[in-house]
């Protein structure tokens, strides 16, 4: 493979790296394309496959020279060596980044710090993130029992319909392994008739299904107290039907909340239009946030000022946090930063001088915080925060706002969506302060975890079944297969005819 000498006069010089031979291939590019040509020279003391190329130092501008380095990438060729200063033009204009000037020193540029790239670089909480891989799958299963209960045929569904589903629940296997996962849940059994597979979901999970709505039912009158809070919160003392109706779960209202809330009690509600609810009148009495009752708690226990608790959030760092050096006396000032709390009514103004910036975005760390706090299971997806920014008058990044209060928030990026966490409401994954709404949750949780662990129950169970199908009566009216049972019946009813629970105890 022939070597290419490139001397551009003084001390610029290349040692270029040929694939093939390119004499003459490269004389006809510099002459047709450019119009000026290369003069070739072989020494003694040169080898004979390394070409000198001698350029005069009168054409040697940065005009030129860039011709003739566009001639030479022409052959693709490879840089063996070239001297410190050897670069022919050095205008950053003229000489785009390339293959030839990837040696030329580069300005520094400071790394953007922005939302996303906190949010790789967040310290992961693992507890939080499997608890979110979890609610997941009860989620599919949620929908896929909604789905089969939506059919008017009977309580079960085939499997053969089921696999239609697949893309409508967002399930990235076959529906029938996904069903033999969960045996505590789902009952695959051949239909009597029709010999088919077919699918019904378990009675254990069905029960827990309408306990759940029966306690959601239950606790109606704290649901008004959480959207009457959340109207409170709002700027205009209104908010859209659709924003609630799309943290409904989350909020521990029912699926009909229009009609079961809203219209019922329209002593507190309005509804103007279709799609706005107004608040009628405020409440004062309930207008206290959660967090203040955690700022009495340590100023009475732990002896602290008022100065320190009458603005403060309680922080909790996760694990293996890393915290730079001021950054303890940055958080104690801004643990001090007074700002605007969510139930007062002021004109909020963002100031850019004397820490208006930081009061700002305090005010909305203090929504949000109270946000989380009135949602049953203290988190909720941060997508679904786009739809109160403008009621609550948060004209920050949400996102970016969170990601910079790791002590007070935590994002998980686990289930395919976003979901912000109130770190102190959680420990090792489980609510500290649970609800009848999360215990119920989280028996079905409990249900869905158990995979296919502690199938015997569910064998014994089976066998049961079919004992009690098989003792049934003949159509002939002759012996049945159950009278063996009737003569045992008798002798118990003689002995004990006072049928009392004693005599069955010993």
């Amino acid at each position: 493979m022939p070597l290419l000498w490139a001397d551009f006069g003084g001390s610029r010089k290349f040692l270029f790296k040929l694939p093939w031979p390119t004499k003459l291939l490269l004389e006809q590019i510099c002459v047709l394309q450019f119009g000026f040509g290369f003069g070739f020279s072989r020494t003694t003391q040169v080898s004979r496959s390394l070409a000198r190329i001698f350029i005069s130092t009168q054409k040697t501008g940065s005009l030129y020279e860039s011709n003739i380095m566009r001639a030479l990438y022409r052959v693709r060729p490879i840089i063996l060596h070239s001297t410190p200063s050897s670069f022919p033009f050095t205008d950053p204009q003229k000489c785009p980044f390339g293959p030839f000037n990837s040696f030329t020193q580069k300005r520094f540029k400071k790394p953007v710090i922005s939302a996303r790239t906190r949010l790789e670089d967040r310290v992961r909480d693992p507890n939080l993130d499997k608890l979110i891989t979890h609610l997941k799958k009860l989620k599919t299963i949620l929908n896929l029992q909604q789905l089969m209960s939506n059919k008017k045929r009977g309580p079960f569904v085939s499997l053969q319909l089921m696999s239609r589903w697949k893309n409508i629940v967002g399930l990235n296997v076959n529906i029938g392994t996904f069903i033999n996962k969960y045996p505590h849940v789902f009952e695959v059994f051949k239909h009597p008739i029709r010999r088919n597979l077919c699918c019904r979901v378990r009675q254990k999970m069905k029960a827990l299904i309408e306990e759940e709505e029966r306690v959601v039912k239950e606790c109606e009158l704290e649901a008004v107290q959480r959207v009457k809070k959340l109207l409170m919160m709002s700027v205009n003392g209104t908010l859209g039907v659709h924003a609630l109706r799309l943290i409904r779960r989350e909020l521990g209202v029912p699926e009909d909340f229009r009609d079961s809330v809203l219209a019922k009690y329209n002593a507190d509600f309005r509804l103007v239009g279709l799609e706005i609810v107004e608040l009628v009148d405020k409440d004062e009495s309930v207008g206290v946030a959660k967090v203040e009752f955690w700022r009495e708690k340590e100023y009475r226990e732990k002896w602290l000022s008022e100065f320190e608790t009458k603005y403060a959030f309680p922080i909790n760092f996760p694990t293996g946090f890393k915290k730079e050096a001021g950054f303890r006396d940055k958080l104690k000032t801004w643990q001090r930063l007074p700002y605007l709390k969510p139930y007062e009514r002021k004109e909020v103004v963002k100031v850019r001088t004397c820490g208006g910036i930081e009061q700002f975005e305090k005010r909305a760390v203090g929504i949000l915080h109270e946000f989380l706090s009135l949602m049953v299971e203290n988190k909720v997806e941060v997508e679904r925060l786009a739809h109160f920014k403008r009621d609550f008058a948060i004209e920050v990044n949400v996102r970016e706002l969170l990601l910079e209060n790791p002590g007070i928030f935590y994002i998980s990026t686990k289930g395919n969506a976003q979901t912000v966490f109130l770190r102190e409401a959680y420990s090792k994954g489980h609510l500290i302060k649970p609800n009848p709404i999360y215990v119920v949750r989280r028996k079905l949780l409990d249900l869905v975890l158990q995979g296919c662990r502690s199938t015997r129950e569910l064998a014994a169970e089976k066998e049961i079944k079919e004992l009690s199908s098989s003792v049934g009566c003949t159509a002939d009216g002759g012996r049945r297969n159950g009278d063996w049972v009737i003569p045992i019946l008798e002798n118990f009813d003689n002995e004990n005819p006072d049928n009392s629970v004693s005599e069955i105890s010993k």
